[in-house]
């Protein structure tokens, strides 16, 4: 399960733990920015009302210049030696970026006061409480997302195993004794518990199902096709019998047409419900000899038509393959290429690598080939013959065994089906 929920669990809570680390650093280096910024220019202006204060009081106070704590006052009218870095600074807060010190600038009615502090050590001392309080706040998120995840995980073991022993199923060979409490990890919950049952029972039925249609599978393949040999047989003779009046034999005919008919839907109903991997057995066959005979079986459809039915193309390729599936496959679509062709010709060309159906019928428009394969459509309800199976059938055998069918068609133009054999 490369996409399982214990990964999808495992991306989901990295990503909180990133995001909430993330978040953490964002916060602190934010709050110790403004806090920063606080306590600085609260500093700054206290000690700039005490100069105040003091120059009010003796107004040649001399004010102090030292590695921290520089300060000048500029008399108005009067001129100072002020530093190149101070001068030309208007009244405000000032941060002198290449001697990394935070100034004051204050004018009163006597003058300016410049006031000079650094604070690299106070910078210092809050950013590696920061930096601690980040490393801190992230080893927390990522042992809270730690536990979480291995709890959460405890908790959808359970049902990740179930997930893995039903992706194993063979519906062949159920063994539902793999889903009892005991040999599933993990915390089991009266979900799980619940869940594990209602596969158990589900494993059951799905037995119990294949089971009932290997036995129909088996029976039908002879209760069937035992009373459609009887009706074959029996017409047979009473259209060899010389004193079987005209009339009969048309209803004969057509009694062993439909027997035909009905033999190849069951094979090919037979075929379909069988197991993928127990297909017919295949043998080696000529593909051309089969169409020959399937075009013989076709004829009686066309009696009474000005139709012809011819057999194009010199190639003889030859298959390892079930030749009844074929049959059934190429039966199907010559039936509809007789039933729907009043007139003209249906013509069956053999290539190496494909059996091409053309005829010369009422062809069907773009919106009747996206529905033609549904079971039971017919492009033509009131026309005798067909049941909407037969191309359903041929798409689902060729679907199984490989040999896909394309159809081309326009209406008054015909149709052409087409079996791609390789």
């Amino acid at each position: 399960m490369p996409q399982g929920l214990p990964k999808k669990l495992r991306r989901a809570f990295s990503l909180q733990a990133a995001l909430g680390s993330l978040a953490i650093v964002l916060g602190v280096a934010i709050a110790f920015s403004v806090a920063l910024r606080v306590l600085v220019n609260a500093r700054m202006e206290a000690q700039a009302a005490q100069y105040w204060s003091m120059l009010e009081r003796n107004a040649d106070y001399l004010l102090p210049r030292t590695e921290a704590v520089e300060a000048y006052f500029v008399p108005l009218g009067g001129e100072a030696a002020l530093p190149e870095r101070l001068r030309g600074l208007e009244p405000g807060r000032h941060f002198v970026r290449d001697h990394r010190r935070d100034v004051l600038v204050e004018r009163r009615g006597g003058g300016t006061l410049y006031l000079s502090m650094q604070f690299d050590h106070a910078r210092k001392v809050l950013w590696t409480v920061a930096v601690l309080l980040m490393l801190g706040g992230i080893g927390v998120i990522q042992l809270v997302s730690w536990l979480t995840h291995r709890m959460t995980r405890r908790l959808v073991a359970p049902v990740s195993w179930l997930a893995e022993q039903v992706s194993r199923w063979d519906p062949g060979d159920l063994d539902d004794a793999a889903l009892v409490r005991e040999r599933i990890p993990g915390v089991v919950g009266r979900e799980v518990d619940q869940l594990s049952g209602a596969l158990r029972v589900l494993s059951s039925r799905v037995q119990a199902f294949v089971q009932r249609e290997r036995d129909f599978t088996r029976d039908a393949s002879h209760e069937l096709r035992t009373p459609l040999t009887v009706i074959r047989v029996a017409s047979d003779v009473l259209l060899a019998d010389p004193d079987t009046p005209e009339r009969s034999q048309r209803s004969l005919q057509r009694i062993q047409r439909a027997s035909r008919d009905m033999e190849a839907v069951i094979d090919a109903f037979l075929i379909l419900a069988r197991e993928h991997d127990t297909a017919p057995q295949g043998e080696d066959f000529d593909v051309r000899e089969l169409v020959l005979e399937e075009v013989e079986k076709a004829r009686p459809l066309l009696q009474g038509k000005p139709v012809t039915l011819k057999v194009v193309g010199d190639a003889s390729p030859r298959l390892d393959a079930p030749s009844r599936v074929l049959g059934v496959m190429l039966g199907n679509l010559l039936n509809n290429a007789c039933i729907f062709t009043e007139e003209g010709e249906v013509e069956v060309a053999v290539h190496d690598d494909r059996i091409e159906v053309r005829d010369s019928g009422i062809g069907m428009t773009p919106e009747v080939l996206q529905r033609v394969y549904d079971p039971f459509y017919r492009v033509d309800p009131f026309r005798a013959g067909g049941k909407g199976m037969g191309l359903s059938i041929v798409r689902r055998l060729g679907e199984r065994f490989g040999w896909p069918v394309s159809l081309e068609s326009k209406p008054g133009q015909g149709t052409v089906a087409t079996i791609h054999l390789a």
